[in-house]
C-alpha cells in the first residue's frame, strides 16, 4: 500500500462525505452546422420580414431624388400630419404616464377588492381590435351617439376633432407604461416603502423619494413603447379623424392617402419619417433594456 492511500482517522471521515465535483452538461447539444443552419434562418426571416421592407421605403422615397422627397417632406398637409402626430402623443402619453405609474403603484403595492378587474381591464385594449375600439367612441361621442345629442348642446364636439384622435390614441397605448412597470415593483416588493413610512415619511414622499426613483428605468422604457404606439397608431384613429386632410390626419393616415392617390414619392416620404421614429425607437429601447438589465443585476449583488 502506498503511503499517498492512507487515510488517518482525522480525514478519512471528512474525505468520505466531500461529494466529487459534479461534471456541468454542456450548454448547447447541436452540432455546429445545426447551429449555423437556425441562425441563417432566423437571420433570412428578419432580413425579408425586417430589413428589406424598411430599405425599400427610403428607396422609393428617394427614388426621384431628394429634392423631391424634401419637397413632399415640406407640403403643408405632410406638415399638418407631422404636428398633429406629435399634438396627440404629445397630450397622450403624459396622461398614460400618470394612469401607468397610479395602477402599477396601487396594484403591486397594494390588496384592494376588484385588483383583478382592474388588471384585467388593463389587458382590454390588447385583446380589442383598433378599428372597434374607434367604433366604439363613435357610437359614444358621435352625433347619434349616446352622449353625442348632449355634448352638441354645449356645442362640444369630439369625433372628428383632435380629441377624438387623443381619446382612442389614448385607449389604445395605456396598457403599455403600466405592464411595464408592474412586474418591476412587483419584484422589488415593500420593504423599502415600509422602512420609510415607520421613519414618518407621508405617503407622497415615500412615492417620490422611494418608490419613483426605483423605477426609473422602466418608466421611461414604458414611456418610449407608448409614445411609438401612440405615433404609428392607423386603425382607432382612422375612424375617428373623418380623414379630413390638414386637420385631423396624422401621418399614417397621410400616408394612406397619398398612397391611394398614386403619390408614391410622398406616401413613402413621409413614411420614411415614421420608419425613422421606429428605428430612434429601437436604439433607445436597446439601451434601456440594457441599462434597466444592469441595474437589477447590480441591485441582486
Amino acid at each position: 500500500m502506498n503511503a499517498e492511500t492512507v487515510l488517518t482517522p482525522e480525514i478519512a471521515p471528512l474525505q468520505a462525505t466531500v461529494a466529487p465535483p459534479r461534471q456541468l452538461p454542456p450548454a448547447t447539444t447541436e452540432s455546429p452546422a445545426a447551429r449555423v443552419v437556425v441562425i441563417g434562418l432566423a437571420l433570412a426571416f428578419m432580413g425579408v420580414m425586417l430589413v428589406l421592407p424598411l430599405v425599400s421605403v427610403f428607396a422609393e422615397a428617394l427614388a426621384e431624388g431628394i429634392g423631391h422627397y424634401l419637397t413632399a417632406i415640406a407640403d403643408p398637409d405632410a406638415l399638418a400630419a407631422i404636428r398633429l402626430t406629435l399634438l396627440v402623443a404629445a397630450i397622450a402619453v403624459p396622461l398614460n404616464l400618470v394612469f401607468g405609474l397610479c395602477a402599477a403603484w396601487a396594484i403591486a403595492k397594494f390588496e384592494f377588492r376588484g385588483k383583478s378587474l382592474l388588471i384585467t381591464l388593463i389587458d382590454l385594449p390588447f385583446s380589442v381590435s383598433p378599428v372597434i375600439s374607434g367604433l366604439i367612441y363613435v357610437l359614444l361621442y358621435g352625433a347619434h351617439g349616446w352622449f353625442g345629442p348632449a355634448l352638441e348642446a354645449l356645442h362640444i364636439k369630439i369625433i372628428f376633432t383632435v380629441a377624438g384622435l387623443v381619446l382612442a390614441t389614448i385607449f389604445v397605448t395605456f396598457p403599455f407604461i403600466a405592464r411595464e412597470l408592474i412586474p418591476l415593483m412587483q419584484e422589488q416588493g415593500t420593504e423599502e416603502e415600509e422602512a420609510a413610512v415607520s421613519l414618518g415619511a407621508s405617503g407622497l414622499q415615500t412615492f417620490f423619494r422611494v418608490t419613483l426613483p426605483n423605477v426609473t428605468w422602466g418608466l421611461l422604457y414604458g414611456v418610449l413603447l407608448c409614445n411609438a404606439r401612440a405615433m404609428g397608431e392607423f386603425g382607432a384613429v382612422s375612424v375617428v379623424s373623418g380623414h379630413i386632410r390638414g386637420v385631423t390626419n396624422t401621418m399614417p393616415l397621410h400616408v394612406e392617402i397619398l398612397y391611394n392617390e398614386y403619390d408614391f414619392v410622398g406616401a413613402f416620404a413621409v413614411a420614411s419619417l415614421l420608419a425613422l421614429l421606429a428605428l430612434v425607437t429601437l436604439i433607445g429601447k436597446s439601451l434601456l433594456e440594457w441599462r434597466l438589465g444592469r441595474r437589477l443585476s447590480g441591485g441582486r449583488h
